[in-house]
């Protein structure tokens, strides 16, 4: 790993505990000899720290390290900018640590209280770093348009109006796997299994597998259940061409497009991966354990 120079930090400013963590790190990356490259807007809330301001959008493009302050829906973001800063810059891969200021946190996994110990240890290159894969979709339309995103967590299809189901079908490999009716479809990454997948009841799987969840959101019929497949595996979607029947598309959230009748969404495994930073110490089913109270006999729980 090479010397970290410049440390990029990727918080919501507007929420006082996430920017108040922001400060202090960056005083402290300021007083190691590290420069902190900021997002230009929040220049005022950092007040006199030495930084180099640029567009939010840009905050990975020259970094060394990004550290994501916040929940995991804050690292995700961050992971969306490392991802562009890696497509346009030749495969540079940029590792990224996540403070949680969030509520759950299975990817921000380094506590406020450690957050310097840890940052230290990135310096040091004491962290364990962990590659995680990364999902492309693209839609294609009948009309001739497309549009493409990547997801760590996950690629989302959801029925466009409340009250209605939409109808699709699912092929894995060119193979014809099902139609659904419901509400849409989650297809996850291992380290999606934690996020909505989960919801639909799909397995936690574990971060080093290769593999993916295809999980039916709120299925019509009980026997529509999650499944695991390859992470290699092309999955598209095909919408039944019924007039009622949209779909909106979303990449970790973010809105990717819509798709209707004759249009085609393909999910596949990106060319780029995350370098996730993990403390000393870090235990995936000491965190689980955490997160999901496992381990904890009923008497134990305080009335």
């Amino acid at each position: 790993m090479k010397p970290i120079r410049r440390c990029a930090l990727v918080t919501r400013f507007a929420d006082a505990r996430a920017a108040d963590s922001a400060v202090v790190l960056s005083r402290h990356l300021a007083g190691r000899g590290i420069q902190v490259v900021a997002p230009e807007e929040e220049s005022p809330r950092l007040g006199d720290i030495a930084a180099r301001y640029v567009p939010e959008a840009t905050l990975a493009d020259s970094a060394d390290l990004v550290v994501a302050i916040g929940g995991d829906g804050t690292l995700l973001y961050a992971a969306g900018l490392v991802a562009q800063a890696a497509g346009l810059l030749a495969g540079r891969r940029v590792p990224l640590l996540g403070v949680n200021r969030g509520r759950l946190g299975f990817l921000t996994d380094v506590m406020p209280e450690d957050m310097l110990a840890s940052v230290d240890a990135a310096l040091a290159g004491d962290c364990a770093r962990d590659e995680r894969p990364l999902l492309a979709a693209e839609i294609r339309t009948a009309a001739g348009g497309s549009a493409s995103g990547r997801a760590l967590n996950d690629v989302v299809l959801q029925k466009r109006q409340s009250g209605h189901l939409v109808d699709f079908e699912t092929w894995i490999g060119g193979r014809f796997v099902n139609t659904h009716g419901g509400d849409g479809l989650v297809v996850a990454t291992a380290t999606g299994s934690t996020a909505y997948a989960l919801s639909c009841g799909g397995p936690i799987i574990e971060p080093g597998l290769d593999v993916l969840v295809v999980a039916p959101i709120c299925p019509h019929t009980l026997s529509d259940r999650p499944i695991v497949v390859p992470g290699r595996s092309d999955i598209e979607v095909r919408l039944v061409d019924r007039p009622d029947s949209f779909a909106e598309v979303s990449c970790d959230g973010r809105p990717l497009g819509s798709l209707a009748p004759g249009d085609r969404l393909t999910i596949r495994p990106a060319a780029a991966r995350i370098t996730l930073l993990h403390p000393p110490g870090y235990d995936y089913y000491r965190l689980l354990r955490s997160k999901l109270n496992w381990g904890r006999r009923a008497f134990d729980t305080p009335a």
